[in-house]
Parts: structure tokens; sequence; C-alpha cells
């Protein structure tokens, strides 16, 4: 019972998601076409169309789980402990420093060589 079910939405689902894309491109090209009138018609009109085709897009079933998706990284999201202004700063600071830090062995290390490099081979820089 449930795969004639499944089967039946999933041939629809590709009716849905068609009726979302053509919905998306007239709102593309009726923008298009009325330069004219005013821009927060167009833009009403555009807002209004794109609504349609995601409520059409959310019936299908990549549109469900998609949805569901969002919910869930959303939940979890609230769920992140957000570092304070100064912790955000400290943190910074550090991370800073040791580059710095990094790059200066580095800077002396690559020195070094440079002259290991001409002593060796007798060409100098």
């Amino acid at each position: 019972m449930s795969t004639s079910t499944e089967n039946q939405s999933g041939s629809l689902d590709g009716l849905k998601w068609a009726l979302a894309a053509l919905i998306l491109i007239a709102a593309v090209v009726g923008n298009y076409l009325y330069t004219d009138m005013s821009v927060l018609v167009r833009v009403l009109g555009v807002v209004i169309a794109l609504i349609a085709a995601l409520g059409i897009a959310s019936q299908t079933s990549k549109g469900k789980q998609a949805f569901e998706f969002a919910k869930e990284s959303r939940m979890e999201v609230r769920k992140v402990i957000w570092p304070t202004r100064q912790e955000a700063i400290q943190t910074t600071m550090i991370v800073l420093a040791a580059t710095a830090f990094m790059s200066l062995i580095l800077w002396g290390l690559d020195a070094i060589l440079v002259r290991l490099v001409a002593f060796v081979t007798g060409v100098s820089i």
C-alpha cells in the first residue's frame, strides 16, 4: 500500500517541481516585461510568486526533507553557546600573536636556508 503511495507522490513530484519552476520563470519574465510599472508592484509580484513556488516545492518529498533539515538546523544553532565579545577578542589576539610568532620563525629559517644554499653552491642572491 505504501509503495503505491510513494510511486504516486513520486510521479507528482516532478510535476510539482515543474510548476514551481514555471512560476519562478514567469516571475522573472513578468518583472522584465513590466519595467514601466511601479517597483513596489513588481517586487510584491515576485515575492508572491516566490512564496507560491516555495509552497508548491514544499509539498514534494525532497521539499519536505529540506524544510525538516532547515528546522533541525535552526534548533541546533539555538543550542550553540556563542562566545562573548571579550572572549572573541582574546581568541583573535591569541591567533594573531601565534601567527606573528610562526611567521618570524619561518622567516628566520628561510634566511638561514638561503645562506646555507648560497654557501654550498657558491651562488649568492
